[in-house]
């Protein structure tokens, strides 16, 4: 019956053809739309803002939500804290995962990515080799995420970036819990700037190789055993 009523809900929302922030009637009006009773709509409304779906503004009313894949995120991030602390290799799953994403996409790009954006990488290597070189010796999270950022922006595709930044998030938002091997901050500039450069020259194969090459240095670091003081670390980051 609830998972009857969020989907009728969803239903209204896309037939109606409503955006995000949109207003949708109010409670008593999916009482008698829907014909059920108010608890019924209520519960249907919280377990859809859970995923994002829509918003409830209290003393407002509820609205057609961002859908953003925030929730998507949060599950990945716990699912692979509480697998990897069970003994599971979901940490190499997901990273495996968004391997799979990324070398399937490179080879699109090689060649086809706009000089602007060129030129927006060739500084983020750039700062990526200030970061090595600076006292912290540590290429910041931030850097290596704007980097593959615009990398595949040029795809025009927006729920293959919502996609991307999803795994990127839960990944890099667990790995300073999970992965006892720090990485090299040389072999990270070093590794960036050849999927930099392969996909400038237009050589296909060259930037798959280089994609690989990058996620076979991170998978090395995975074999890491499960820390003892699990039990106290947040997977929230």
């Amino acid at each position: 019956m609830a998972r009857d009523i969020q989907e009728r809900i969803k239903k209204l929302i896309i037939d109606s053809r409503l955006p995000s922030g949109a207003s949708l009637p109010t409670e008593p009006e999916l009482m008698a739309r829907l014909g059920v009773s108010r608890n019924s709509v209520r519960e249907a409304l919280k377990a859809l803002q859970a995923m994002g779906i829509v918003e409830i503004r209290h003393g407002f009313g509820t609205y057609v939500g961002p859908m953003s894949v925030a929730p998507m995120i949060e599950g990945l991030a716990f699912r692979t804290v509480a697998g990897h602390y069970r003994g599971e290799d979901s940490l190499l799953q997901l990273l495996e995962l968004r391997e799979a994403v990324e070398t399937g996409l490179i080879a699109r790009l090689a060649g086809r990515v706009p000089a602007a954006d060129l030129a927006e990488l060739d500084a983020l290597v750039a700062r990526m080799e200030a970061e090595a070189a600076s006292p912290e010796g540590e290429v910041r999270a931030e850097t290596d995420r704007a980097f593959h950022a615009t990398l595949y922006r040029g795809l025009g595709n927006l729920l293959l970036g919502e996609v991307l930044e999803a795994f990127w998030d839960a990944f890099h938002r667990v790995r300073t819990d999970l992965v006892d091997v720090p990485p090299d901050p040389k072999v990270t500039c070093r590794q960036h700037r050849e999927i930099l450069e392969a996909v400038r020259s237009g050589d296909a194969l060259r930037a798959e190789q280089a994609i690989r090459e990058h996620f076979g240095n991170i998978r090395t670091r995975l074999g890491s055993p499960v820390p003892t003081d699990a039990s106290n670390r947040s997977y929230d980051r």
